[in-house]
């Protein structure tokens, strides 16, 4: 892949000479040095990104390349790179300059928009930590992938791409805009609860006090010998907080009969199981609520779950979502995780919409 034509190519669609924030997704498969260098010639600061396991663009969903938005007039952006070792005193410093700015200005309104590591499996840590030091803040996030090869992640911080790092930018914008998640399940059945897990790994040895592989095949409605990742798709677990539904995907079952997932859990948690329902027709009454709380829509930041895609790519849905990603001007990417103001969740989309300014 030829980093200095991509880019360049992105430039030429860009029109605009002073940007307030320039956004961009991109495969892994580029030589990320030479692609680092490109982007800072090319354009100005801040320029914020990460590698994906694929893009949300003009054409629905893409795979390999990079793809790029840049936003003007009414927004102002200011990133500010996280290191995953010392996350407490880099949320510090962010959370200082959070309130300095809500104190000089004190209609400020903005949103934050998280970019991590998508492997270093430290989501659920930095997104409550964040979450806890700018309170009231609407938050959304994901996490970066790398083309489903489980190997490396990488976010653009500081002018390069780095791994065991986040990006959390600050938006402040007089626009309407909203933040919101959806996802295509429902609870089901009884209470499951884990009654012995490893959150630091995100495995789960125990659920109601039997293994956990045996418990969840039982409630699936087969057995452990034939659980694989089409089940697991269908039927992941559902945590209900607050009267809303936040997914905990299942990644795979172990021979110790564990479960290994992509989101931590610990001991007590009480889960219930997902039941698909139409995904077509719960994103349509996602962004139908949203057109209706922003009005016309200028642009949607999207972070949506990699399963999902592979899900309507094994279904033949995919045509239909892609076609509402672009009815409705989403830009973003598939993602290894998401999150959402406090919490890490998995086979969802979360986003942030921005409504056209009077």
């Amino acid at each position: 892949m030829d980093e200095r034509s991509g880019v360049l190519e992105l430039r030429e669609q860009i029109h605009l000479d002073n940007p307030q924030v320039v956004l961009f997704f991109c495969s892994c498969a580029y030589d990320l040095d030479r692609l680092a260098r490109e982007l800072r010639a090319a354009f100005p600061e801040p320029i914020i990104g990460c590698t994906t396991a694929g893009q949300l663009d003009g054409s629905g969903f893409a795979k390999g390349g990079i793809t790029a938005v840049a936003l003007a007039g009414d927004v102002s952006a200011h990133p500010y790179s996280i290191s995953l070792d010392s996350m407490e005193s880099d949320v510090d410093r962010i959370a200082s300059a959070y309130a300095e700015a809500k104190a000089e200005h004190p209609l400020w309104r903005g949103f934050g928009l998280l970019l991590v590591d998508g492997l270093a499996l430290m989501e659920e840590r930095l997104i409550s930590e964040i979450y806890q030091k700018l309170p009231q803040l609407p938050i959304v996030g994901g996490s970066a992938g790398d083309d489903l090869k489980f190997q490396r992640t990488h976010v653009f911080a500081r002018g390069e791409f780095r791994s065991r790092t986040a990006v959390f930018t600050l938006f402040q914008t007089t626009a309407p805009f909203t933040t919101f998640k959806f996802e295509h399940f429902k609870p089901s059945g009884g209470m499951l609860v884990i009654t012995e897990s490893d959150p630091d790994r995100r495995v789960i040895r125990e659920i109601n006090g039997e293994p956990a592989a045996e418990a969840y095949a039982t409630m699936a409605g087969t057995t452990v010998a034939q659980l694989n990742a089409r089940v697991f798709s269908r039927h992941p677990f559902v945590l209900e907080l607050g009267g809303e539904r936040f997914i905990r995907s299942i990644q795979q079952a172990n021979p110790d009969k564990s479960l290994t997932l992509y989101c931590a859990i610990e001991d007590g948690v009480v889960l219930r199981l997902g039941q698909a329902v139409d995904p077509v027709e719960v994103a349509k009454g996602a962004f139908q609520h949203v057109r209706d709380t922003v009005g016309e829509l200028a642009l949607v930041i999207g972070c949506d779950c990699i399963l999902r895609r592979l899900e309507f790519e094994s279904d033949g849905r995919l045509g239909e979502m892609a076609q509402i990603m672009m009815d409705n001007k989403v830009f973003g990417f598939s993602t290894y995780g998401e999150q959402f103001n406090g919490i890490h969740v998995n086979q969802t989309f979360t986003g942030i919409a921005i409504g056209r300014s009077p």
